[in-house]
């Protein structure tokens, strides 16, 4: 089952070319025209200049995006991706195995401690609890 999904995800048939961002990872991040400038009511520029800074902003930012993603997006998912491979190594390989033995050594000590707390703060805390127990509140 799990090479299924891991050769369903290496195939780009399924990809979202429209949708990019199903998860809503950066919904925060907006870029639009309205989301940065913004003139009120009692200043308005001139509308062929508020209209020429329309696409003078969004032609730069999307001239300027791709340009970056063409020069260097392919290495930087490479290098995310070989990030994540890493973290998932790590986590697979070394920190679950380490976190499994430490639990395995404790346990006893655990356990130790479990029992000398019953004994000794149980019965403290019962006796507390008996003593306030009997405590009553009236109000006037």
């Amino acid at each position: 089952m799990g090479r299924d999904n891991d050769s369903r995800r290496s195939d780009d048939s399924d990809l979202d070319m429209v949708n990019r961002d199903p998860n809503g990872l950066n919904a925060y991040l907006k870029v639009g025209f309205e989301d940065v400038l913004a003139e009120p009511d009692d200043a308005h520029s001139i509308d062929c200049v508020w209209r020429n800074s329309y696409r003078c902003y969004n032609g730069g930012k999307n001239c300027c995006y791709k340009l970056l993603t063409v020069l260097t997006g392919l290495c930087i998912a490479l290098y995310w991706g070989c990030t994540f491979a890493i973290v998932a190594y790590n986590n697979i390989w070394c920190i679950t195995p380490s976190m499994k033995l430490f639990k395995i050594c404790t346990g006893v000590y655990r356990e130790c401690c479990v029992s000398v707390t019953d004994c000794v703060c149980g019965p403290i805390c019962r006796s507390f609890g008996l003593l306030f127990s009997r405590i009553s509140v009236s109000n006037k």
